[in-house]
């Protein structure tokens, strides 16, 4: 029995000091020598073709070295299948440079690489494109009659499409006693992590490179340049120790990725290309949605019928899709439903996961509707939940592999006071402030994939444990040197955990908060196969010191084999290796899911979040004072790590209800707030009193560790308990996000 000190522990993130201090080193930071650098030159028609380029006055720049366009540039494959990523929706991938072909506001069109960035940048400045411009659609709401259902494929086996309809939903919402319909709207949104996407492209001779990335997987980095360049798999070497936040965003390759290595195979040099502010406008965004939702319910609240259809953009050549609509059914069993969802090509460029993709938008829209339903049976928000608590996902006819959902709201609604709700709106008040409580669910999927991870205990008595898979900022380090630690009875600071380069063990791309749990359970495996080579080398020592002991007579402790009946029994792990002679003891495992044995369950993580707000009468200002956030996710790993998760999600909440949105000028066809000047996020002042609660929940099915992950469960539930409790203080309700001040005046 390995006795766990680690799993479980608020631990303080390991790289921690060297990010605090400047030490760590970002993709567009390290320093290599004889160093080119390159800047993007963006399109500024939406769609249309290139005629003419005249390059005549950006050469001129001194230290300018080349241009890289359509008409100049490597070869590049004609097949889609030979090159995509592994997040990849149905479709054919954008190819930068590809041709003269414009099809978005924004789309790179060459490259300036000079000696210095300010010789690149100003050249890129004189280089002068010729176009002609054709017409263009951008308008979601113009062309929602084109809808149309996504292609089924690979994608949708991790973003399943809507159920088939249960029931007779229209007979049932004629016949419910209790009516609520509503159409919501968001506008689309870019993830804008701190650290700018850049990729630093080092030339280690013909067909060889290392490449320092901001990517959210080094091997699907590597993978996508090696098919796209020809390049031979193990002479691509991707590296990303460090990850200034992603939330998605560097899931697919991003364009300077390509534009970077295709300089530096064409100068045979080292080339950075580093995006600007703006330029992190110009690809991948959460899409802009209109959604509609029909319940009905009985007079008494049971929910009868349940609609909601769900409209988003993609572009014109991929199909991306979401899960937005799946949502409602899972949470309160009403035997009627009907879930629709399509989506509408634009000429914008393909949208693409951002934090809690689907669940943040779906969830907007049906907790408001839940709300409203509970307001018109004058009704608590949270007794009407409880009276169409799902035991049973009926949408898919599975139970849950674990569900404390109903805890959640209990220690949720004792942490927050919500007993002391007023019930009518309007009807609380802080001077000329009206005050409001507004509550929420939230629901996030546990996928599982496959990952692999190496582990290797040394003759200095060191635990190294090995995978591909990139920390974008979470504490993904530090909980796999938690998870290793225990496997062998090991303090902390006898495991190093090496990550982030795609020589290691393969592993997918983070994200969708499966990381801690298909990485973590194959760093479990790897770990617990070394310590059954150790345990099988102690075995035959000389004098046979455990004598005929089985595993489960031991335990792993401190750095030492321990019997349990006679403690007095210790062997030193780095005595079993000095019996090794000296050799290292390894091992390799790949986490592979039980599909067969998953499927027969619905997996996913819980939370219900509790917030006030107080609104201005006079000026309509929303202020978030406090709020709690309770969840259930499985074992918790690490709940410093783990709470900060949370807390970043609830933020990102607020974002999302008061602040967060892209404009989209449909005549220009082009964002026009590009930057965190007119982009408006939450600052310090904006955050208040924010409460974290891990509700324990034990789950056997999802994976070998139990986790269910983090990353997304905090935002799902805050941003409609914000809508709510929005209505509760002033009685009006807001079907268009964010709310603004003209929403409520």
């Amino acid at each position: 029995m390995i006795q766990s000190k680690e799993i479980g522990r608020a631990r303080r993130r390991i790289e921690g000091e060297l990010k605090v201090t400047g030490q760590a080193k970002y993709a567009g930071e390290y320093q290599v020598p004889d160093l080119l650098h390159g800047y993007v030159v963006n399109a500024t028609i939406t769609k249309g073709r290139i005629t003419s380029i005249d390059e005549t006055a950006a050469r001129a720049v001194p230290g300018v070295m080349e241009i890289l366009h359509h008409e100049r540039r490597l070869a590049l494959p004609r097949f889609d299948i030979m090159y995509s990523d592994m997040d990849a929706p149905p479709g054919s991938p954008f190819r930068p440079l590809y041709d003269a072909k414009i099809t978005f506001s924004g789309q790179p069109v060459a490259l300036v690489v000079a000696d210095t960035f300010e010789a690149a940048r100003y050249a890129a400045a004189l280089l002068n494109f010729t176009y002609e411009e054709v017409d263009f659609d951008v308008d979601l709401r113009a062309n929602l009659e084109k809808a149309h259902k996504p292609a089924k494929g690979l994608a949708t086996f991790i973003k399943p499409l809507p159920p088939n309809p249960r029931g007779d939903f229209s007979a049932a919402y004629a016949d419910a006693e209790v009516r609520f319909e509503g159409e919501f709207h968001h506008a689309s949104q870019h993830h804008n992590p701190l650290e700018l996407f850049a990729s630093t492209t080092v030339y280690e001779g013909p067909g060889k490179l290392t490449i320092y990335d901001k990517t959210q997987g080094t091997n699907n980095s590597q993978i996508y340049i090696a098919n796209l360049f020809g390049l031979r798999f193990k002479d691509v070497r991707v590296i990303a120790p460090f990850v200034g936040g992603s939330f998605g965003s560097g899931l697919r390759p991003q364009y300077q990725l390509v534009m970077s290595v295709m300089a530096a195979l064409t100068l045979k040099r080292n080339v950075r290309v580093t995006m600007d502010r703006s330029q992190m406008f110009t690809f991948g965004h959460r899409p802009e949605t209109v959604q509609q939702t029909r319940f009905g319910a009985t007079s008494d609240g049971e929910l009868t019928a349940i609609n909601h259809t769900a409209i988003s953009e993609t572009s014109s050549f991929e199909e991306y899709n979401e899960v937005v609509v799946n949502w409602g059914n899972m949470l309160y069993p009403a035997k009627n439903a009907l879930l629709d969802y399509k989506i509408v090509p634009l000429d914008l460029y393909t949208p693409m996961d951002m934090r809690a993709p689907g669940g943040s938008t779906g969830m907007m829209a049906i907790e408001t509707t839940i709300d409203q339903l509970a307001d018109q049976l004058k009704m608590d928000p949270l007794e009407f939940r409880l009276r169409n608590y799902a035991e049973r996902d009926v949408s898919a006819d599975k139970p849950f592999s674990s569900k404390e959902l109903r805890e959640c709201y209990r220690q949720g609604a004792e942490r927050f006071g919500w007993s002391d709700r007023h019930q009518e709106p309007r009807t609380n008040r802080r001077g000329n402030r009206l005050v409001g409580h507004g509550m929420s669910t939230g629901i996030w999927d546990v996928i599982a994939l496959p990952g692999n991870a190496s582990a290797k205990f040394t003759k200095k008595g060191r635990l190294i444990v090995k995978s591909a898979v990139t920390d974008n900022g979470q504490g993904t380090n530090t909980v796999m040197t938690q998870i290793a630690a225990d496997q062998l009875g090991l303090p902390l600071e006898a495991v190093t955990f090496k990550y982030g380069k795609s020589k290691h063990p393969l592993s997918p791309v983070q994200g969708g908060s499966y990381t801690t749990g298909v990485i973590g359970s194959a760093v479990k495996l790897a770990c617990l196969a070394v310590k059954n080579k150790l345990f099988k080398l102690a075995q035959i020592m000389d004098g046979f010191p455990l004598g005929d002991a089985l595993p489960e007579d031991v335990d792993f402790i401190g750095g030492e084999i321990v019997l349990k009946q006679d403690p007095s029994v210790r062997i030193p792990l780095k005595d079993v290796i000095a019996f090794n002679r000296g050799k290292a003891v390894k091992a390799s495992k790949s986490n592979i899911p039980n599909v067969f044995k998953l499927k027969q369950y619905t997996r996913a993580a819980h939370s219900a979040a509790f917030v006030e707000v107080e609104v201005d009468e006079q000026l309509g200002v929303v202020n978030v004072t406090r709020a709690v956030t309770a969840v259930a996710a499985g074992a918790i790993m690490n709940p410093q790590t783990a709470r900060s998760q949370i807390l970043g999600g609830m933020i990102w909440g607020i974002s999302m209800a008061l602040r967060e949105e892209t404009l989209l000028d449909t005549k220009l066809g082009k964002y026009v707030n590009t930057d965190l000047g007119e982009y408006h996020i939450p600052v310090h002042a904006d955050i208040h009193e924010l409460d974290v609660i891990f509700v324990e929940e034990k789950d056997e099915i999802i994976n070998e560790i139990g986790a269910k992950g983090i990353g997304e469960i905090g935002l799902v539930s805050m941003a409609p308990a914000i809508v709510n409790a929005v209505y509760n203080a002033t009685g009006k309700l807001v079907k268009v996000f964010p709310i603004k001040l003209g929403d409520l005046i």
